[in-house]
């Protein structure tokens, strides 16, 4: 015959484990005691909870006994639940994801020129969160790497499908306007860096002569 104190650790430890209630004939069955016994332990168990005002609760029901959270608890199962990477995103790990969310396939070089700025850290670092990744080479000149969201940016989001994704015809608008000024011109078959560079020296070269 198990301890009480003995009977009770392993009350716990078995309804953690099974993760549904757990059935007193069946704790009974295992711990080789009186059902009488054990549920007694169980509510118990239930009561010590209670007055230490646990964040973990024990429930009744039917004659079986599980873990629940306790309820004023839940505005922060609700924080927790938020994805942790998606609240930690900076400002700039945001504007990539969303162009690369509605771009995909997209090269570094496109998205570099839709921002303005070089991406190249942002890019890494969303790939180490698991929201964007490689999803091959451009059959461009350099062959540049292709970036697309992952299934876990669709769950971290809330979205079943990349059809989920709002419409943003501000987005559409903006990319028109920049390259209108001359940004983005460069479809995906060229975009890489060494190719940038290049276009932009024969451009500097082009307009040195014309000026000679």
């Amino acid at each position: 015959m198990y301890s009480k104190k003995t009977m009770k650790s392993a009350l716990e430890t078995m309804m953690f484990m099974w993760g549904e209630p757990l059935e007193v004939k069946d704790a009974a069955e295992v711990l080789e005691a009186d059902r009488k016994e054990v549920r007694e332990l169980f509510r118990e168990l239930m009561d010590e909870y209670e007055q230490e005002g646990r964040g973990i609760r024990i429930r009744e029901v039917d004659d079986a006994f599980g873990f629940v959270t306790f309820v004023e608890n839940d505005l922060f199962v609700k924080k927790l639940c938020t994805p942790v990477r998606v609240r930690r995103l900076s400002q700039a790990a945001l504007e990539v994801l969303a162009i690369i969310a509605y771009r995909q396939p997209v090269t570094r070089s496109e998205i570099d020129s839709i921002r303005g700025i070089k991406s190249e850290r942002v890019i890494d670092g969303l790939i180490d969160k698991g929201l964007v990744e490689i999803k091959g080479r451009s059959e461009g000149v350099g062959r540049p790497l292709i970036y697309a969201t992952t299934k876990e940016f669709l769950k971290k989001f809330g979205f079943t499908s990349l059809k989920d994704l709002p419409e943003v015809p501000e987005y559409e608008e903006m990319r028109r306007e920049r390259e209108e000024e001359g940004y983005g011109q460069m479809s995906i078959d060229f975009e890489n860096g060494d190719a940038d560079a290049e276009n932009e020296d024969a451009a500097g070269e082009k307009e040195k002569e014309e000026k000679e």
